[in-house]
């Protein structure tokens, strides 16, 4: 290996080092900077829903620009210093990093403004930007320390429902907000989602395109389907706390009480030790 390649390799992993660690002061900066610019990121695309000044919108769309500039940049940089850059590429987190900044970039490099109205229709992908805070989930380890594997499921399912209702919002506004005289803002949209998730239906707010009724069917299916999947790994992990990982050679039952001295489910004694003091 020549000087050279071995000088980029060192400068890969002290990037790819950066960007994983969460104890170094440099490396708690980057992670407070990234989750508080994904932040304003999120707060962008909600903000612009409500009636504002030119001035003000213009001031948003070069703020939206400058943080979508730096998310570019730290998606080249976790390609750069990945050592496997494919699989890094193709990872959920990475592909969905691109998704949310990729609406914003797509506008502003298309020079005609014409063309830039044609796929405007793109920046209706930013509401899945609120999907990067997935990313700050990955381990238990995170800035302020270390949090318990249960902790970190309980945040999981928060952030889960969370997402499920941006996300369905974002979209019902989009569908809606123009033929809908109910939904004006993006927080009408949040209302109607969590009364229609939680199948309250006051019935104030109704569908009426095509769009919207889908975004709504698919919602109350997603919620169908995640929460509960999310919330059985937390009463699995509560309720396997008081237990040890011992399979019986005869059954295969695993997970048995501490001081088990036999199966409970064929009888099959297992020899397990337990303190007696218990």
């Amino acid at each position: 290996m020549t000087v050279e390649e071995r000088a980029d390799r060192s400068r890969r992993e002290q990037v790819r080092f950066y960007l994983l660690d969460h104890r170094t002061p440099l490396g708690k900066t980057i992670d407070v900077a990234l989750m508080a610019l994904n932040l304003v990121f999120v707060g962008i695309f909600v903000v612009e829903t409500y009636p504002l000044s030119a001035g003000t919108t213009s001031l948003l769309w070069t703020l939206e620009v400058v943080i979508g500039v730096v998310f570019l940049g730290e998606y080249v940089l976790r390609l750069y210093g990945a050592e496997d850059r494919v699989a890094e590429a193709t990872s959920g987190y990475t592909v969905v990093d691109l998704l949310a900044i990729l609406p914003t970039l797509a506008v502003l490099v298309v020079p005609v403004p014409a063309v830039a109205l044609q796929i405007g229709f793109l920046r209706v992908l930013r509401v899945i930007r609120v999907l990067r805070f997935y990313r700050f989930t990955q381990d238990a380890e995170f800035f302020f320390g270390t949090v318990s594997d249960n902790t970190l499921r309980a945040m999981k399912l928060f952030l889960t429902v969370l997402v499920l209702f941006f996300v369905s919002a974002g979209l019902f506004y989009t569908f809606e907000h123009e033929p809908n005289a109910g939904v004006e803002t993006f927080g009408d949209a949040f209302y109607y989602t969590v009364v229609a998730l939680s199948t309250v239906g006051f019935g104030d707010i109704v569908p009426v395109t095509t769009g919207g009724r889908w975004v709504t069917v698919a919602s109350i299916v997603a919620g169908i389907i995640l929460i509960p999947w999310q919330a059985s790994k937390i009463v699995r992990e509560w309720a396997g706390k008081d237990t040890v990982d011992v399979t019986c050679p005869n059954c295969g039952l695993s997970r048995h009480d501490e001081d088990a001295s036999h199966c409970k489910a064929c009888g099959e004694v297992i020899y397990q030790e337990y303190d007696g003091d218990k």
